[in-house]
């Protein structure tokens, strides 16, 4: 689950890290009216929105009077920004934070993250802050180095010293770093995020070192332990079909392409979308319904898949264990029934009570292509749509 970076710095802030002091708000007037508290020269407006590259896309704007903030948030809220991160649609901006301007002296990266590949946590520190990480990796590899840690309570010291020492820093200023570093471990570990992410960490002209911006994503299955974190959660960000499909213990997530998948089981529908772009077709949707979804379930999928006017087809592929393919086929009959399916609809069933599926499939009066196999059920729904 991703936050707004006014979230995160509230919450870094907790763990002892230092940020500028900001506000947020949701209306113009509420904006002018709490950043009078603020003690700054210049006012940095930035635009909230889960998304990175605002500061290019005009999300971020330095103004020095509270009439140049009235004006510009009367700009801002509401304007829909598109960065290299929101896809050509862009995102709409509902809500503004503003905080005290800083002098920035140097700029640094920082992030910490899940490494899946070797099961340990790993920092990620550049001196070359406030540009794309991908950027930097890609011409200038040396300027960023890997700091991977078994996952324990606390850091050490040593782990400290290697992830700081390309920023360069005195022995004060590497204090602060590495204290701040302390902080970020301790927050990642105790609220069970997947990563923090710091750009710019800078070092300012009065030798403090301070977040200017951060990036906080929490491991969405570990929520249940962090119910003010779940709080923060803001819908407005997040695609309205995903909410939908979340709403009915569905694993949903929108794709670019024109075939809807119904699958139960991660692996079975990652495969499922790999063999569709194998025979030149791209999937419309990862969607997992579990290994023990109830015929309304299989129902709501696929109201939720024809909701997708991109979807020219339907590939259901189940193999049934836990879930049997009776119920799918019962599924897939009531809502054929409630909802008109005017695009191709191809079945491939397997294990448990395939036999009983099939037949509720071909006794439904529905147009509905059987497939033998998932290579069979992928060339017949690309031949389809054709």
């Amino acid at each position: 689950m991703n936050i707004h970076e006014h979230q995160a710095k509230q919450i870094l802030k907790k763990y002892g890290a230092v940020v500028p002091e900001g506000i947020f708000g949701l209306t113009v007037d509420e904006v002018v009216e709490k950043a009078k508290s603020l003690k700054t020269e210049k006012y940095v407006l930035k635009a909230q929105i889960h998304a990175g590259g605002r500061g290019k896309a005009g999300g971020v704007k330095i103004l020095n009077t509270l009439e140049e903030l009235s004006r510009a948030s009367k700009e801002l809220l509401g304007k829909t920004l598109v960065t290299h991160q929101t896809g050509p649609e862009g995102r709409e901006v509902k809500r503004l934070y503003v905080e005290e301007s800083s002098n920035i002296d140097r700029e640094f990266y920082l992030s910490c993250l899940v490494d899946r590949a070797s099961s340990k946590i790993a920092f990620i520190s550049s001196d070359q802050g406030g540009m794309d990480i991908e950027e930097v990796a890609k011409k200038t590899p040396e300027k960023i180095i890997t700091t991977k840690l078994e996952i324990s309570d606390e850091i050490s010291e040593e782990d400290c010293q290697n992830i700081v020492k390309i920023f360069n820093l005195n022995n004060d200023q590497k204090k602060q770093a590495i204290s701040l570093i302390k902080s970020i471990y301790t927050m990642f570990i105790s609220t069970d995020a997947n990563m923090v992410e710091v750009n710019p960490l800078i070092l300012t002209k009065e030798e403090k070192i301070i977040c200017l911006d951060a990036k906080v994503n929490f491991d969405s299955n570990a929520l249940f332990r962090h119910p003010e974190i779940m709080d923060l959660r803001d819908l407005n960000e997040e695609n309205p079909t995903e909410i939908e499909a979340s709403k009915h213990d569905l694993s949903y997530i929108k794709l670019d392409g024109s075939i809807g998948c119904m699958v139960n089981g991660a692996g079975l529908a990652m495969a499922t979308m790999d063999i569709i772009k194998l025979y030149g077709e791209e999937p419309a949707n990862f969607l997992d319904v579990g290994g023990g979804a109830s015929k309304e379930k299989v129902s709501e999928a696929l109201k939720i898949i024809l909701s997708d006017k991109n979807v020219k087809g339907i590939l259901i592929n189940i193999f049934g264990g836990i879930m049997r393919c009776d119920v799918l086929a019962k599924g897939v009959v009531e809502a054929a029934k409630k909802i008109d399916i005017r695009v191709p609809l191809v079945v491939r069933l397997a294990g448990t009570n395939f036999k009983e599926g099939k037949e509720i499939l071909d006794n439904s009066g529905l147009k509905i292509i059987s497939a033998e196999n998932l290579d069979d059920a992928a060339k017949k729904i690309v031949e389809a749509i054709k």
